[in-house]
């Protein structure tokens, strides 16, 4: 008599990987909820999301955008991108140039508020300090001495042009702002950027022309200006305790200007005493603390070498109220953009990760598990190696999806490092090529080549699909020492508008090629319902995760499998809940 066979299949259910990207531990050993890779797919507490994309909002620039600036008052809010040597103003879907004649487009800004009004500075080290008051950009002058004038007169399209003569040579270069007054007719008189004509000559253009030339001279004074050392030779600027910072490049030393001001003479305060390791300085951070006795905030000076100098105080010229706190080693920087305020925090982007200066002063470098990037850390290590040279190394945080973000400027464009601020989760997303970022109210944007982009406000790369792939963390499904032939997967998603299309396979013991050649599903469209139309039981409505489960046949053989995925999408919301599977057991051989 026949024996009847013992079914050996066998099914299991796994999470998606939540835990995110993990680029430190052995696939042997990998926590199942993790990923061997990751790419432009987010991991929340919930799910795991194919990353949202991004809008082209202002075009028509020449050239690559190499950084943004956002300015904002209580009237105004604007976001200027800049190229090597036009700063434009992005208000609009086709930029404007508001500043042309720059030297370099690697700018540091700032934001000030005084009693004279919301101001943006910005250095490069290269060109004079320049300044946004709100109505035009200005470069700063070396000079807060204004000439005699001699004569002011009128000419050029409409007699707009005003040309102003100095008795002596006014020392100014194109760009400066002046406000002449007192002259009549009155139409010379107002605030104007100006053009360098000569030593003591120089032209503005006035909104009204005047009835004739000059009759009364009036005077000048100059807006902006820094005095005691050239401004184009700072490399970076901070606000700290009402007052402005700048590190010298290639230079140990920092120079601040008085209290709740624009211009002014700078003092420099020199900390080559102080840095045993020596190199230069390459930024200043705030970092707020509470130290028992109340929070506080301390100024950070971090050099290219890797050390870190923490004073306390707001006068630098006052030693009873300046004082050094301490000095010690996180390891060596090599970007300008190397500081970012997390919270009260600071993080500091160096050869060894990212580093919360409150953790990484206590532990220095033994321990390299206070890096926020510990878990990618051969990854972020290795991309440090390879491209620390070239420019566009920046952190952010992208607060309404818990978002932080390293940009990484790879051989061709750029790849981000993205952590979820939550769980601590990361990914690795690919085929946005920015060069910078910036926040501007409650969005991001980046620059890219020739335009500025909105970035996570919607379901495509612009007009673009947006592609993702992860391959989940290898799982024994509690049966390490057992064989196992994978034969069907059916992955949870949930979607709004339809499916994307989506390659799924299985690969066993540890296999880094991935099989993703089978196709699970293709595209497919909801019928979204339209208001006062369609049947309401029978529709779709926007808005709405409709839930698809498809079994769907795999190969595979081995003791541990994983599940990978390929997805390519457009204008679809996209999460992946969890995974089950169905297999055979084996022997142990």
């Amino acid at each position: 008599m026949a024996v009847a066979q013992q079914r050996r299949a066998m099914t299991a259910s796994l999470p998606s990987p939540i835990g995110g990207w993990n680029a430190r531990d052995s696939l042997a050993e990998m926590n199942q909820l993790d990923a061997v890779q990751m790419v432009n797919f987010f991991p929340t507490p919930t799910d795991v999301t194919l990353r949202k994309g991004y809008t082209k909002i202002s075009t028509g620039i020449t050239g690559e955008v190499l950084s943004l600036m956002s300015y904002s008052s209580p009237s105004t809010t604007k976001l200027f991108a800049s190229t090597a040597t036009t700063i434009w103003d992005t208000s609009t879907s086709t930029a404007t140039a508001s500043l042309t004649g720059n030297t370099d487009g690697k700018w540091i800004h700032a934001m000030i508020t005084t009693a004279g009004g919301s101001f943006m500075p910005a250095v490069n080290n290269v060109d004079p300090m320049i300044v946004y008051d709100g109505t035009r950009w200005s470069r700063s002058a070396t000079t807060s001495t204004a000439q005699t004038i001699s004569t002011i007169t009128r000419g050029g399209t409409g007699n707009l042009t005003a040309t102003l003569t100095t008795a002596s040579p006014h020392n100014l270069v194109t760009g400066n702002t002046i406000t002449v007054a007192g002259a009549t007719p009155a139409e010379f008189n107002g605030t104007y950027r100006i053009t360098v004509t000569g030593a003591s000559t120089l032209t503005y253009t006035m909104a009204v022309a005047p009835s004739g030339n000059a009759t009364i001279m009036g005077t000048y004074t100059i807006n902006y200006y820094i005095t005691g050392k050239n401004s184009n030779t700072f490399a970076y600027v901070n606000l700290f305790k009402e007052r402005l910072y700048f590190v010298e490049e290639n230079s140990l030393n920092f120079w601040y200007l008085p209290v709740d001001s624009i211009n002014g003479a700078v003092t420099s305060f020199p900390l080559g005493g102080i840095f045993k390791r020596g190199g230069y300085l390459q930024a200043m951070g705030t970092w707020t603390i509470d130290a028992g006795y109340g929070v506080d905030d301390l100024a950070v000076f971090v050099t290219s070498n890797g050390e870190v100098a923490v004073y306390k105080g707001s006068d630098p010229s006052d030693p009873t109220d300046w004082a050094l706190v301490g000095i010690w080693n996180i390891g060596q920087t090599f970007a300008r953009k190397c500081v970012f305020k997390y919270g009260g925090d600071i993080l500091l982007l160096t050869q060894d990760g990212l580093v919360p200066l409150s953790a990484g002063l206590q532990s220095t470098r033994l321990d390299p598990r206070v890096n926020i990037t510990d878990k990618i850390f051969f990854a972020i290590s290795q991309a440090a190696d390879l491209y620390s040279a070239n420019y566009g190394w920046q952190i952010s945080y992208l607060a309404k999806y818990n978002m932080l973000l390293v940009n990484i400027p790879v051989t061709t464009g750029s790849e981000q490092y993205v952590m979820h601020n939550i769980t601590k989760s990361w990914a690795r997303f690919t085929n946005i090529d920015a060069n910078c970022w910036e926040m501007s109210g409650e969005d991001m944007y980046f620059g890219g080549n020739g335009y500025v982009a909105r970035f996570y406000d919607s379901f495509s790369d612009d007009t673009d699909n947006i592609s993702g792939f992860v391959q989940q963390a290898y799982s024994y499904f509690d049966r390490r020492g057992q064989q196992k032939r994978f034969t069907m997967v059916r992955p949870i998603l949930q979607t709004d508008n339809g499916l994307p299309t989506v390659l799924c396979g299985v690969s066993t013991d540890f296999d880094t090629v991935p099989l993703t050649s089978q196709i699970s599903f293709n595209p497919s469209t909801l019928d979204i319902g339209v208001w006062d139309t369609s049947t309401w039981d029978d529709t779709n409505w926007g808005g709405n995760l409709v839930v698809t489960k498809f079994w769907q046949g795999v190969t595979g053989i081995g003791y541990a499998g994983s599940i990978s995925m390929n997805v390519a999408s457009q204008g679809i919301d996209f999460h992946w809940a969890s995974t089950d599977f169905v297999m055979e057991a084996g022997g142990v051989l």
